[in-house]
This record gives C-alpha cells, structure tokens and sequence, in this order.
C-alpha cells in the first residue's frame, strides 16, 4: 500500500492505495482521520492525479472525478457507494431517498452506516447526505469539515 498527504482548504488529507487505484482518504481529524500502517510506503506519484483533481475540486474548477478507485465493502454497502457518486455537485440528499433509490426503503439506518464507513469520501460524496430535516448529521472529517464542503460546492454552484 502506498500513501502520501495533500494540503486542503480542509487540513492535511491522508492519501493511500495500490499503484493504478486510490482505496482511502483520511480526514486530519474526525473519526475518519487515518495514520498510515507501518508496512505501507510513502511515494506520491501514483497519487499524481488524485491530488491535481482535488486541488481543482477544492479550487472550484471540478465537479466530477474520473480516477480509478478500489471500494471495498458488502454488496450493500457497494450499492450505497456507488450511489453517493450519483449525488449532483453542490446538492444534498438525505439517507432515506439513497436508502429507496437503491430499493431498499426503510434501510435508512443502515445507509447512514455505510455512510459513515466510506472510505473514499469527497471523491464519493457523502458528505452531501443530510438527515431528513435537513440537518447536517455526523461526518467522518466532522461538522465543520462538512459544512465546509458543502459551503465551497455552494458558492461554486452559484457562479455557473
């Protein structure tokens, strides 16, 4: 496993994964902050890309990613992944309409954990999920983190 750090507008991001594929982001603080495992190796070049889409996703200039990524996880959890990343930029959904997009209606809780277990976040957007009220709920890189996120995709949305 390979892994490096990027600079953000949000702290120091963790970045790790093999060669041709990103597996994690980590959060500098929240429950989603991430050390690298002693056996893993430091070498930013497989990461030469994801860090020039996220310094344009973080400068306003992206709204997609295109990057070869590595999700790990059930088979529900997948189905969860793959739905945050059909999350518009710069709009929210709350966990119960991912939770009926992917037929399964009154997982809500259970989308909300494999929320939280995202292990590829910005990238796959789970930080434009928000509760039923409208609420911003608990985030892996926290609150703040989130607001942050969601603030930044705002005002970008409004200049286009």
């Amino acid at each position: 496993m390979y892994y490096c750090y990027m600079n953000s507008p949000i702290g120091e991001l963790l970045l790790a994964g093999e060669e041709n594929a990103l597996t994690m982001i980590g959060f500098p603080k929240g429950s989603m902050r991430r050390d690298p495992e002693p056996d893993w190796i430091y070498n930013e070049k497989p990461f030469a890309e994801a860090m020039r889409q996220l310094g344009e996703y973080f400068d306003g200039t992206r709204r997609d990613f295109d990057l070869p990524l590595k999700l790990n996880g059930t088979e529900f959890q997948l189905d969860v992944l793959r739905e945050l990343q059909r999350i518009p930029y710069g709009k929210t959904t709350s966990y119960g309409d991912i939770a009926k997009r992917i037929g399964r209606p009154k997982a809500s809780r259970a989308v909300g954990a494999a929320n939280g277990r995202n292990p590829i976040p910005i990238i796959v957007p789970c930080h434009r999920v928000i509760g039923a009220t409208g609420d911003l709920t608990g985030f892996g890189g926290g609150i703040d983190t989130k607001e942050a996120l969601l603030r930044l995709e705002a005002e970008q949305s409004s200049l286009f």
